[in-house]
């Protein structure tokens, strides 16, 4: 760097002052005193180079200490170079998953649908209304997504996708071609269903482990979005984990869902039933439901909860769940505040809003077991229940035949129940 400069100035003059004669230098004295001030301007001038190509530290290791050493080296990441290497991976895990992914399509024969709403009435010609127009024929009716889990066909999605009535499904192939669907399972439990299609060779997806996911990982769900917009892909990160939801169709239909992935990937209308993916191409959810309240809320049940589903189907043709028969919400201190109750934690079983919605299903375990409504499950084989563990959770580890014990809270005192599960139908 160039040294500042000054401008001189001149001394005020003294007058009679005489100033005093110079000391007496000697030759070599002079000498070397004139080299040290080249010196030092030669050496001024190469470090000012150097120090503008940003190149002095390097110049000292080689020049002074005849080596370059790294241990005295700071390291330093670019932004830009990770970006790079995400956007990379992105690209990479999508170009993996895309050829597994499909769009489930509902088409419905209106043909042969017998009873039509009625639309006539005499006041619309006397006001010149026109009668709606109404549908003929085949016509597509939903639409949502689902990926392949064995090559010989099976898909998985969500049961919603699939819970028409009157209404056939097929399978669009990422490469366009269509093939009839037949539904296999329903879970009960879970948001699940299991397709069939015949075809063999098929590409399908991996599955990772949802069991160890942390807030903050990236990642990127793939479907058929709005119905027609096959393969759209966003991505985003975990944001929330066992998030209890209540999912609910266009036709009114809803349920409780626990334990799901919550993420601010965009999910969007027609993205039910596809891959919720991390950057090694694992699959580690099942995109489920968006939420209608706020933006970038999506959620997405954990591929462990289907896992079980997907063997179950191979093993027996069917999904094979345990359960015990019982209606009821999660307690919370919020729950425990509004409603005094003793407990802060545990299952709280309550009757559904329609007259149909027994609080103890008859003939069902829990029922055999004497479990009434407004009994607390406090805990299951010494696991206690709440926001972290939930009573579906842990029944889905559980195998139908299976004897549990139950903790209880009836009127006011704890006592154990013994359960044994039985499969569950729809």
């Amino acid at each position: 760097m160039d040294e500042p400069t000054t401008s001189p100035t001149q001394p005020n003059k003294i007058p009679n002052f005489s100033p005093p004669p110079p000391p007496q230098r000697s030759a070599p004295y002079i000498a070397i005193l004139i080299v040290s001030i080249v010196l030092s301007v030669a050496s001024g001038s190469v470090f000012g180079v150097l120090a503008a190509n940003d190149r002095l530290g390097s110049w000292l290791e080689k020049t002074i200490l005849g080596q370059t050493t790294s241990t005295t080296k700071t390291a330093s990441i670019n932004p830009q170079t990770v970006q790079v290497k995400e956007e990379s991976a992105t690209i990479d895990v999508v170009k993996k998953v895309q050829p597994a992914v499909v769009s489930v399509i509902g088409t419905q024969d209106f043909g042969k649908i017998s009873q039509q709403p009625n639309y006539f009435s005499p006041f619309n010609d006397f006001f010149g209304f026109s009668q709606p127009e109404q549908p003929q024929g085949k016509q597509e009716v939903s639409g949502g997504s689902g990926f392949i889990v064995s090559e010989d066909g099976l898909i998985l999605t969500n049961k919603h996708v699939v819970d028409g009535t009157n209404v056939d499904y097929s399978v669009v192939l990422n490469d366009g071609t269509r093939y009839d669907a037949k539904i296999m399972a329903k879970d009960p439990s879970l948001d699940i269903a299991i397709l069939k299609i015949e075809k063999t060779g098929l590409p399908t997806v991996e599955l990772g482990v949802s069991d160890s996911l942390q807030i903050g990982e990236t990642v990127i769900a793939i479907g058929n979005a709005l119905g027609q917009y096959q393969n759209s892909v966003t991505k985003g990160i975990i944001s929330g984990l066992a998030r209890t939801i209540e999912a609910g169709d266009s036709s009114g239909n809803s349920e409780v869902i626990e334990n799901t992935i919550q993420t601010d990937a965009a999910i969007n209308s027609g993205n039910s039933g596809g891959p919720l993916i991390n950057l090694s191409g694992e699959v580690i959810g099942v995109n489920t439901a968006v939420s209608t309240q706020g933006q970038l809320l999506g959620f997405a049940i954990p591929i462990n909860a289907a896992k079980q589903d997907i063997e179950s189907v191979k093993e027996n043709g069917k999904i094979v769940r345990p359960y015990i028969g019982i209606r009821y919400t999660l307690i919370t201190k919020e729950i425990q505040d509004a409603n005094d109750l003793s407990v802060d934690h545990g299952a709280l079983i309550i009757r559904g809003d329609k007259a149909s919605e027994l609080a103890v299903i008859p003939g069902s375990p829990a029922d055999k077991a004497g479990l009434e409504e407004n009994d607390i499950i406090l805990e299951v084989d010494g696991q206690a229940i709440d926001e972290d563990h939930s009573l579906v959770g842990i029944l889905t580890e559980k195998k139908v035949g299976d004897e549990i014990s139950l903790k209880v809270l009836h009127d006011g005192k704890e006592n154990t129940v013994k359960v044994t599960l039985e499969e569950r139908t729809e």
